[in-house]
């Protein structure tokens, strides 16, 4: 029976890095990890009390979480690890309207089995970076998970207006960035993104009414619809509410964060394989790898300082970035994962003959065929695979590539008359990798 992602849960990798409760901002500054704020002393004061429930939404526009929601939900856990106790919300209701905030045009809207489809593998994907009640832990950390359909459907616009609308006043709407740089824009803003802002500052004041959630956090493009949601509640309640946001990652080259040539890096393994996901951090710049390690990682600041001296010293071994998505691909896809990744890696780059373990981890990752023994015999046989597996378009084209040194064998370049495969190619009993020219691979499973 599938597990139901809103009542059991997981928490990969969830080794509690401790940080005193009041401690967890100055380790956020340290991080680089402070944005925008409400009164910070008066939120240090509050820390300083005792553990605070805080909150962070994340809209299920996709079936998947990417890379660049690492940061707020890291930021959950982190606040958790301090001790607080955190609430990630799916916005099942929020993302029926789009939020307007980071964007210049209309989201499309998506219909409601598919945002129920969207939000159920997002709170998978939630459940695995926080400590629910079957997870153990500190009493009082447990997460919770919510979707704010629970206290949205069923309410009525005029309802909703009487008890939310009346307390937000429409200049205070304009006055947010994320209305204003629409309004500029050549494409405007229709009024139910308008509206957006009205919900999540609802969703913010029923957190506070049904679990005590005292504080959210987000992304730096959410400093509008947080400080609506402050402002409800003091309307509503007359209680003193926080905000926090962290900066949206950017990278030193000018490139989007979590994007390729191939689209976005997302969590979900069948969308970005983990080694897709373990190479992009590889190649990150030596300029951002710090600053990733601090945001994205769990390590200690002290311990990515150590870190970074040691790069320092080296940087053409790359220390840094091999940590860096060792980490990032441990929190996000387990640490088998990573070792498959590394696997993979070394099949495809490294000199070295591979070894069957290797060109096990490579399966998924390129493509591959089945084959029989008798299909690798015979006086013609490396012609015959090199078609075969789609590598050569003809016997023709097979034999002038060879004869041009672009065909290699389990990493082996053969000689320009080669026509049969080596003896021994066949690794483990079961796979041979052929590869054509610098990019073109195939690996061959035997039956």
């Amino acid at each position: 029976m599938a597990q139901n992602p809103w009542t059991s849960g997981g928490g990969r990798g969830c080794i509690l890095v401790p940080v005193d409760g009041a401690e967890i901002l100055d380790d956020l500054a340290a991080r680089g990890l402070v944005r925008d704020t409400t009164d910070i002393e008066a939120l240090r004061t509050r820390l300083a009390v005792g553990p605070i429930t805080v909150y962070c939404g994340f809209d299920p526009t996709s079936d998947s979480l990417h890379i660049g929601h690492l940061v707020p939900l890291l930021l959950l856990r982190r606040f958790q690890d301090a001790g607080h106790r955190p609430i990630a919300l799916a916005g099942g209701a929020t993302g029926m309207v789009g939020d307007p905030s980071g964007r210049s045009d209309e989201r499309n809207l998506l219909d409601e089995a598919t945002l129920s489809d969207n939000a159920e593998a997002v709170a998978v994907q939630l459940r695995a970076f926080l400590r629910f009640d079957d997870d153990g832990g500190p009493d009082g950390t447990s997460a919770v998970l919510v979707d704010n359909r629970e206290w949205t459907v069923g309410v009525g616009v005029l309802d909703f207006l009487r008890d939310v609308g009346k307390h937000v006043t429409v200049g205070a709407m304009l006055g947010k960035e994320s209305i204003r740089s629409r309004l500029a824009g050549d494409q405007g803003i229709s009024f139910t993104e308008f509206s957006y802002m009205l919900l999540q500052a609802n969703d913010f004041f029923e957190l506070l009414d049904r679990y005590g959630c005292e504080m959210q956090v987000g992304g730096s493009d959410q400093w509008g619809n947080i400080t609506a949601g402050i402002d409800l509640i003091r309307r509503r309640s007359g209680v003193s509410a926080h905000g926090l946001t962290v900066p949206l990652v950017t990278r030193a080259d000018g490139a989007k964060f979590g994007k390729t040539a191939e689209g976005a890096v997302w969590l979900d393994s069948a969308r970005t394989l983990p080694y897709e996901l373990h190479q992009y951090f590889l190649n990150v710049d030596d300029r951002d790898v710090e600053r990733f390690l601090l945001q994205l990682t769990l390590l200690p600041v002290d311990e990515v300082a150590a870190v970074m001296v040691g790069h320092a010293a080296a940087p053409e071994a790359r220390s840094a970035q091999h940590r860096l998505a060792d980490e990032v691909c441990t929190l996000v896809h387990g640490a088998d994962e990573t070792a498959r990744a590394r696997l993979a890696a070394q099949g495809l780059f490294d000199s070295d003959p591979p070894t069957a373990e290797v060109l096990e981890a490579l399966r998924g990752i390129v493509p591959e065929s089945q084959v029989t023994a008798a299909d690798l015999a015979g006086d013609e046989s490396l012609i015959g695979v090199l078609v075969s597996s789609g590598l050569c378009g003809s016997r023709g084209d097979a034999r002038r590539t060879i004869t041009g040194g672009g065909v290699s064998v389990n990493g082996v370049r053969q000689p320009g008359d080669a026509t049969v495969l080596p003896a021994d190619s066949v690794v483990g009993g079961r796979f041979v990798l052929l590869q054509k020219g610098r990019r073109g691979r195939h690996l061959l499973v035997v039956d």
